[in-house]
């Protein structure tokens, strides 16, 4: 493991590091089979969507190329330029932007949750469900992967499955629940894929 000098997963300076070093466990190098399968079969009109956290941005492209109206996010410098990297044509939708204050152009259908909760401590997820909350209309979908487990330390930070029922439930309802078959090692046997419907 490379010798990093920030500690503090809440700081941009956290994950530079990470990514200059090419140190990404958590970056499959494409986009996850199931969300694949999601935006292939989304019915109706294409949603507008947020990616936060979006480091390589693979989605991204794959939302875009099936007409979806998506943008992607990330406070770390260098996760948004391997991000533009990696998504063609695709680049300027990718943004450097916190989460917590990002104000979307357009009012949101879709937010994907692929390993940002589990990037935060524990401390933070209060805010973050209460953003996604936010950010969300009623009937608007949070669609992705989380990592349901008990963690010593992260990031991730693992939540366990009732623990994160709870901190779902003043906003959202449950819709769809299904194993994840090809997480990454980081991520195996402790993934779900969920949807939750903003209340």
């Amino acid at each position: 493991m490379p010798d990093f000098q920030s500690r503090d997963p809440l700081s941009p300076a956290f994950w530079d590091e990470r990514f200059d070093k090419d140190f990404t466990p958590w970056d499959r190098g494409g986009a996850p089979e199931r969300v694949a399968r999601y935006v292939a079969e989304w019915p109706g009109r294409a949603p507008v969507a947020l990616i936060p956290g979006c480091g390589s941005a693979y989605e991204l492209a794959l939302m875009c190329e099936a007409g979806w109206d998506a943008t992607a996010i990330d406070f770390s410098p260098s996760a948004v330029a391997q991000g533009k990297a990696a998504v063609g044509r695709w680049a300027g939708r990718v943004v450097e932007a916190d989460f917590f204050a990002y104000a979307p152009p357009r009012a949101l259908d879709l937010i994907y949750e692929r390993a940002f909760l589990c990037a935060m401590p524990p401390a933070m997820w209060p805010s973050v469900a209460k953003r996604w909350a936010a950010l969300l209309p009623p009937g608007g979908i949070l669609a992705g992967y989380f990592f349901c487990t008990d963690t010593v330390k992260g990031p991730p930070f693992g939540i366990r499955r009732e623990a994160l029922d709870r901190l779902m439930a003043p906003a959202f309802t449950l819709a769809a629940e299904e194993p994840v078959t090809d997480s990454l090692p980081v991520f195996a046997g402790r993934e779900l894929w969920l949807e939750w419907r903003r209340q």
